[in-house]
């Protein structure tokens, strides 16, 4: 090994890390600070617990819905029901997705507490005067009026304690995700009482998740300007508290979230923990106070949607949601995943198909590349018309490696020629192409989607394999020997597109690249169908052109 390179790289990996303490890494001040405040709110006392002990007997999901009373609602989009018994949002259905492609069953996001798989969404009111009664999870609400909620039709749910003070709940429901919470108390008697409002959003277990470094599931939110996420094995070692002035309280899942937007300009304390359950939960840090004969009333927003990109940024914008778009894991190159989703979303409405939107992604992706493409492409096309002069060279200079090195730079540099243009407009294509499998493999839009032939889901893998001859031998092989049509395509594509460009100099070099086609066709094969065609057709696009290009320069060097 060279030791300049050595000490180079080590020389290097110093300056980083130098130049990340001096300018990136956070002030130890500020860090202690932070420690201190949050410290402070997790011993704060002076707003309301919302642990409760509860013990509830594990029922099947069908027995836990008939053992209350409950009220039905539906709309266009869900179906389900809310129980009176704590008047939990607890039993939601998208009446919209399937769980298996050609299945019948729906997705069932939400189920009662009681279920091993609990999951749900409860709000209200708690004090810290130990001498009022508050509505809790054990409360059997009553409904007044209309016995059923859809999107033209609000219910009443009612509770009274011993002290003289009503409890009540306006509910209402969209045409689509969004259930809207006016929570009211009247106060009947002579005496004034402090109030904090609440809501929570409570899972019973760990759901399945995808566990794929490019996609967030868990806890989801963002409190003034600053986004959180918390991933479920986080919050089981360690609770997060923070307090903020306005945002929103969340879990999300790869395609749905639930969530909870607290009261508009009101301190609430925000919190995600762990204790034999997950829950995610707010809680006012000011109490409201309700004077003898007078009430109050607040208004919180409950979503619990399938995660459409036009669903969530309609929800951000009417209800003026801060980053509520967010709720949709864009990743860090947000601001090409986004557009190039929209891009793709064009292109579908207009062609009707994603598969053919994606094509035509690839079409415009290779025009936007074309000027840096086509300099790439006439650099490699005198690299192979140099391929002689560089064989002389390796002859000439066989014994001496120094004395080949220097005349090979010196022809590069007489020929005009970069050996290494040739991989810019792959390094530049690269953030395009993961901002593409993002979109595939986030957006709800591209899930179940089919293109011609055998693809049924863009959004999964290619389900051919080679090893039972694309179906036609009646064996199953397992998913490591899933390796489809598509993504053999894209590596005889790769490998054809391989011939057009020089032979390295270095034969083990040369040996490496002739398998990397081989390599990347099982990399690739278990991503989405949807990347490993716009790879196919991006391969095929490059080589009409570099040997368009590279024709025209060796019939103008003849």
């Amino acid at each position: 090994m060279d030791t300049r390179n050595v000490i180079a790289a080590i020389s290097l990996s110093a300056a980083v890390i130098i130049l990340y303490s001096l300018f990136f890494q956070p002030d130890p001040a500020i860090i202690k600070q932070n420690l201190a405040e949050q410290k402070k709110i997790e011993n704060n006392t002076d707003t309301p617990s919302l642990d409760k002990n509860e013990n509830f007997a594990k029922l099947s999901r069908a027995d836990a819905l008939k053992e209350n009373d409950r009220i039905q609602f539906e709309n266009g989009s869900v179906v389900g029901s809310i129980s009176l018994k704590g008047a939990a949002i607890d039993d939601l259905t998208f009446k919209e997705y399937n769980v298996e492609l050609n299945g019948s069953d729906k997705i069932t996001l939400l189920s009662p507490r009681n279920v091993e798989d609990g999951y749900l969404i409860e709000s209200g009111f708690v004090s810290t005067n130990k001498n009022i009664d508050v509505p809790d999870a054990s409360t059997v609400w009553k409904v007044s009026g209309n016995k059923r909620l859809t999107n033209n039709s609000p219910v009443k749910l009612t509770w009274s304690n011993s002290q003289d003070i009503t409890f009540e709940k306006y509910i209402s429901l969209d045409d689509q995700f969004l259930f809207t919470v006016k929570e009211k108390i009247i106060n009947a008697s002579d005496k004034s009482y402090n109030f904090y409002s609440y809501g929570q959003i409570i899972r019973n277990k760990l759901p399945e998740i995808s566990g794929f470094y490019i996609l967030h599931e868990g806890f989801l939110s963002v409190l003034d300007d600053q986004l959180i996420e918390e991933d479920y094995d986080d919050i089981q070692e360690k609770k997060f508290t923070q307090t903020a002035q306005e945002g929103f309280v969340a879990i999300s899942d790869k395609f749905w979230v639930t969530s909870v937007i607290p009261p508009k300009g009101k301190e609430f304390k925000t919190t995600f923990d762990y204790k034999n359950k997950f829950r995610a939960n707010y809680i006012s840090t000011k109490g409201i106070e309700v004077k003898a004969n007078s009430s109050i009333e607040e208004k919180i927003q409950i979503i619990v949607a399938a995660k459409r990109v036009n669903v969530i940024d309609g929800y951000a914008e009417s209800l003026n949601i801060n980053k509520f778009d967010l709720a949709i894991d864009w990743g860090f190159m947000y601001f090409i995943t986004k557009p190039l989703f929209f891009v793709l979303d064009y292109f579908f409405k207009l062609l009707g198909n994603y598969g053919l939107a994606i094509i035509a992604v690839t079409v415009c992706i290779r025009l936007a590349f074309f000027p840096l493409a086509n300099f790439s492409f006439k650099s490699m096309g005198k690299m192979k018309l140099l391929a002689p002069e560089m064989a002389n060279l390796k002859t000439l200079h066989k014994d001496d490696k120094m004395a080949l090195q220097k005349a090979m730079m010196a022809l590069y540099k007489r020929e005009k020629v970069n050996p290494m243009s040739g991989c810019l407009p792959i390094l530049v294509q690269i953030p395009v192409f993961f901002a593409l499998y993002k979109v595939l493999f986030v957006t709800i839009e591209m899930r179940h989607m089919p293109f011609y032939g055998w693809i049924h889901d863009l959004s999964d893998r290619d389900p051919t394999s080679l090893f039972n001859i694309f179906g036609l031998i009646p064996w199953d092989p397992p998913s490591f020997l899933l390796i489809g049509a598509w993504p053999i395509i894209m590596g005889i594509t790769m490998f054809i597109q391989q011939k057009l460009n020089p032979t390295p100099p270095d034969p083990i070099q040369a040996k490496i690249f002739m398998f990397f086609p081989l390599f990347l066709t099982v990399i690739l094969a278990p991503f989405p169908a949807g990347l490993v065609i716009y790879w196919s057709f991006n391969n095929i696009f490059t080589m009409i052109q570099q040997y368009i290009v590279q024709r025209k320069m060796t019939i103008k060097t003849t």
